[in-house]
């Protein structure tokens, strides 16, 4: 599953890495990530926000195919149009537009969707990810990873991180 966000910046990061996503009104940067069908990311790529998903979705198509040759199947929302799907074929992988049920409003469940928007809501878990306080956008793709490492060992040893709550 291909899925991108946009986070608000810090005023350390310079504005040459900076853009304003036009449909979210936010001005930061982009970033798009691949998962597996467990959610685990694959791919990461963070940008200026005024990029499209497509140019996201071609490079994160491009890193997955590099790392993860026998990838043959990949899930995007309306976001992404034809040049992401062609791109996938040229590649050798099935990219399938998944779009909402027209009939039903508010919020419901998307087929395959859920699972990279979990991921995301994972990753928006670590503090320093809430918005990006990186100068460089290879450290803001560490640093995703590195919080896709700790939530993934926190699933392998069943760890719970200690909250506030309850305390007196």
């Amino acid at each position: 599953m291909i899925d991108t966000q946009s986070v608000k910046t810090s005023t350390n990061v310079p504005l040459t890495s900076q853009g304003t996503d036009a449909a979210k009104k936010i001005v930061g940067r982009k970033r798009g990530i691949l998962t597996d069908t467990i959610g685990l990311i694959l791919a990461v790529t963070v940008t200026a926000a005024s990029l499209s998903e497509n140019a996201l979705g071609i490079r994160l198509l491009d890193q997955a195919k590099e790392k993860y040759p026998t990838i043959s199947k990949s899930w995007v929302d309306t976001g992404f149009k034809n040049s992401v799907v062609e791109h996938g074929a040229r590649l050798g992988i099935d990219v399938e537009v998944v779009n909402r049920n027209p009939d039903k409003r508010g919020f419901h469940v998307v087929k395959r969707r859920w699972v990279v928007e979990r991921s995301i809501g994972w990753i928006m878990m670590h503090r320093r990810l809430a918005r990006d306080y990186e100068t460089l956008t290879a450290s803001s793709e560490a640093m995703i990873h590195i919080a896709s490492i700790d939530n993934l060992a926190k699933r392998i040893t069943d760890e719970t991180t200690p909250t506030w709550r309850g305390t007196y």
